[in-house]
């Protein structure tokens, strides 16, 4: 009976034992689970959030590149605007030509119908003096009753002799200005319709000229709209994240908190356990503590200023000491990579400006200066003249492949330029929101590689 008794007490604890453990084990395996799961959901953030970041910088540059590009298609068509008026105007004197030379075909008929009929007339008098032969002549003359009506008679025939001649002679002349006007006119018209096809080819490149840019901004646009899409798409996932962050943290301060009374109430009973024993030692304690508590609280006061007064040192610096970091590291690539002394003293020299604002159209190394405007004025320091705009510095130097880029080249991107400054990194204009920094060369798919030195 005793046995029996004594091996059901057993498993009883054995039971008891076995339960408490599991219970124990209950607790600890969601808390280990719930803390790893937060530090994934934390990492997973910070690497969204970076990607996040990146994005933000893209878009910001393609912005700006849109900007450039929308600036040059306004600029193409005014020119179109204007080039369209021109066409007009030369329409109009086609027309006004074109009605002077029907004017003038009218006019030169209607000289050449008169010269006919003179040319008629003066036969007919030409065939009546003359088919008789000179006994007709005769005939007028010896027909005079005098001397004196004799030569008027000679003085009549010459003079309508010569009238013949100068009509037709003037005719002519008229018929022949009729003509020349026309040829003018002709000529005049043929030289309008010329330019007028000038001004049509001019005006279908510019418009080809146009188009493209206008593809280019549109590219653009769907690359800004997929790199805004997909920075949505970070963040739901990261306001995902929080939200779960937010509630494991609940449940963690929810426990903590429980945990919390649980010593608290643990301390409160051993302590009215030790005031019951020890009344009066407890008094004097409380004593030595409170003024114990009251000497280290002057001294937390100390050193709390302290630490303020250091702490505004630091955060008054730390923007300083960050660029400068930047500008060391840019310029230990440069020292780092291999290439010429002269193409890394040119990359040294930009690595300088690091930190410096980023300003559309400007030219300014520390005031600012867009992606174009950056690598001018550097090279402008060292005695070079680059053109001012990204798509002209394609074509500067000679062109080499990026693998065999050396610090100093430039790397030229879809309407972005930099400067190389070794082990895959360059320095140049990024945005107006991050200024000059220094970045991966291949964040973005290079056109060309040119070396100016």
């Amino acid at each position: 009976m005793k046995k029996g008794y004594r091996q059901l007490v057993i498993i009883g604890l054995c039971a008891a034992v076995f339960s408490a453990v599991c219970d124990f084990d209950n607790f600890l395996v969601p808390c280990q689970v719930q803390a790893a799961k937060k530090d994934d959901l934390k990492q997973q953030n910070e690497e969204d959030e970076g990607r996040l970041e990146d994005l933000d910088d893209q878009v910001n540059e393609l912005e700006d590149e849109q900007e450039g590009i929308d600036q040059e298609i306004q600029v193409l068509s005014n020119e179109i605007a204007e080039i369209m008026a021109s066409i007009s105007l030369l329409e109009e004197e086609i027309e006004a030509k074109k009605a002077q030379i029907e004017q003038a075909k009218i006019d030169l008929e209607e000289a050449q119908k008169v010269e006919r009929q003179q040319y008629e007339a003066m036969k007919v008098r030409v065939k009546a003096v003359y088919e008789s032969g000179e006994t007709s002549f005769l005939d007028i003359l010896f027909s005079a009753s005098s001397m004196q009506d004799m030569l008027n008679k000679a003085d009549y025939v010459e003079k309508m002799h010569e009238y013949d001649k100068k009509m037709f002679t003037n005719y002519k002349i008229a018929r022949q200005n009729v003509e020349n006007l026309k040829e003018t006119l002709e000529i005049e018209e043929s030289e309008l319709e010329a330019t007028q096809e000038g001004l049509e080819e001019e005006q279908s490149s510019v418009e080809e000229a146009r188009a493209q840019l206008e593809a280019i901004s549109a590219d653009y646009a769907v690359q800004i709209s997929k790199a805004r899409q997909q920075a949505e798409v970070y963040k739901q996932q990261i306001k995902q994240r929080n939200a779960q962050i937010k509630q494991i943290e609940e449940e963690e301060r929810r426990k903590a908190e429980e945990e919390r009374k649980r010593k608290e109430e643990e301390a409160r009973k051993k302590k009215e356990e030790e005031e019951r024993k020890k009344k009066e030692e407890e008094a004097k304690k409380k004593e030595e503590e409170a003024k114990k508590k009251e000497e280290e609280a002057k001294k937390n006061n100390n050193s709390n200023d302290n630490n303020n007064t250091s702490d505004s040192v630091v955060n008054d610096s730390t923007s300083t000491k960050e660029t400068s970091t930047k500008v060391t590291a840019g310029k230990e690539t440069v020292a780092s990579a291999k290439g010429s002394a002269k193409g890394k003293e040119v990359a040294n020299y930009a690595c300088g400006f690091v930190g410096n604002p980023y300003v559309a159209g400007g030219t300014s190394l520390t005031k600012g200066a867009d992606c174009s405007g950056f690598t001018q004025s550097v090279y402008k320091a060292f005695g070079y003249s680059l053109p001012r705009n990204s798509t002209s510095q394609r074509s500067v130097g000679k062109e080499v492949s990026y693998a065999e880029a050396e610090p100093g080249d430039i790397i030229c991107y879809p309407g972005h330029v930099a400067i190389y400054i070794g082990n895959g990194k360059i320095v140049h204009a990024s945005s107006a929101k991050t200024g000059i920094k220094i970045s991966n060369a291949l964040y973005r798919d290079i056109l060309c590689v040119r070396r100016v030195i």
